[in-house]
């Protein structure tokens, strides 16, 4: 355990170039104490590691020095080929970039790790779009929109917002693939906003660059922009009962799986009858319908009358369609109804 400490306190000070000891006792999670030993052993292993005092101080190494020592497990190199699976980095134009990226790593794993990538491809493949999505090619600005988010250059788009083009001047922060489809997080004045990529109609990259916040977390700030546009969508409530049936398939057909799992958490019963009465937040009344009619007898809406009145007539049509017989006669009987002619 402590060799693979020493290891990993070495590399954070190659990548990080200045830590303190409070900085490099968070990453080990470990006590300060135990850094200043750890230090003193590297130093002892010949490692030139040395302190600096005052404010901007913290342990370094010395300048250029480098270890070709990773301790890299078996795992870790399978996890690392895993993250050039082919698909989002070939849409932003980065497939030989990646490709060179494994073939010089592959160069300096041990012969032993070398089948590395060979393993992972073979047990590992990530289809990003949905069911139901076919693959479309890339958005025609995506490669461009990405050079200028590795740049930190400033771009002015100009986009289609419903039937209207709009231009925006716009610091290209990061780029997310979600279900298939790229979104731009850029920083417009003091906000951030977010752009579908294929609503792009045009891209031009400035030579003037932009200071990105040092603590901006694209992917924190996509999980609470998504939370928040979801939760905005979900303008209305519905209260149902659901049997234990209907509880499962309702996971399915919510469009917020937060909604449900809330939903749940706040929901009465179960009943004499094992259903659970519950409060939904939904789109709207229209949303709801679609929704909860694939439900069937396993779903009851308390609440509102209007989407209750629509379930209901949905049920009357469809009782009366199946109490018809509408159904084609068989040989049997045609051949019976022929006889009856003749």
């Amino acid at each position: 355990m402590r060799a693979a400490r020493l290891i990993s306190l070495l590399l954070l000070l190659q990548a990080r170039e200045v830590m303190t000891a409070a900085e490099l006792a968070r990453e080990l999670e470990v006590s300060e104490r135990t850094v200043y030993r750890d230090v003193l052993a590297l130093s002892a292993a010949g490692v030139p590691v040395y302190a600096d005092r005052g404010r901007a101080g913290g342990y370094r190494l010395l300048g250029g020095y480098r270890t070709r020592l990773t301790g890299m497990t078996r795992d870790e190199a399978e996890a690392l080929f895993l993250a050039g699976l082919p698909g989002p980095a070939g849409d932003m134009g980065l497939t030989d970039a990646v490709a060179a990226a494994q073939l010089k790593v592959l160069a300096a794993l041990p012969p032993s790790l070398r089948d590395a990538p060979v393993r992972a491809g073979q047990r590992f493949h990530l289809d990003v779009p949905g069911w139901y999505h076919h693959q479309n090619a890339p958005p025609p600005w995506l490669t461009e929109l990405a050079g200028a988010v590795w740049r930190d250059r400033i771009v002015t788009l100009r986009y289609r917002r419903g039937e209207h083009e709009v231009t925006r001047r716009v610091c290209p922060c990061g780029l997310v693939l979600k279900s298939g489809t790229w979104y731009l997080v850029g920083r417009v004045g003091e906000d951030f906003r977010t752009y579908r990529v294929d609503r792009v109609i045009a891209v031009e990259q400035h030579e003037e660059g932009f200071d990105r916040e040092p603590d901006f977390d694209l992917a924190a700030h996509w999980q609470r922009q998504a939370a928040s546009f979801l939760r905005k969508m979900l303008r209305a409530e519905v209260t149902l009962r659901v049997s234990p049936v209907g509880l499962r398939g309702l996971r399915h057909v919510v469009d917020a799986p937060f909604g449900y799992d809330e939903a749940v958490a706040a929901a009465t019963g179960p009943d004499e009858q094992g259903w659970l009465t519950l409060r939904l937040p939904v789109e709207s009344v229209e949303v709801a319908y679609s929704q909860l009619l694939g439900l069937g007898p396993e779903a009851e809406v308390l609440d509102p009358p209007e989407l209750r009145a629509l379930l209901a007539e949905a049920a009357r049509r469809t009782t009366a369609l199946y109490a018809a017989d509408r159904r084609p006669p068989t040989g049997e009987e045609s051949r019976s109804a022929g006889d009856g002619q003749r």
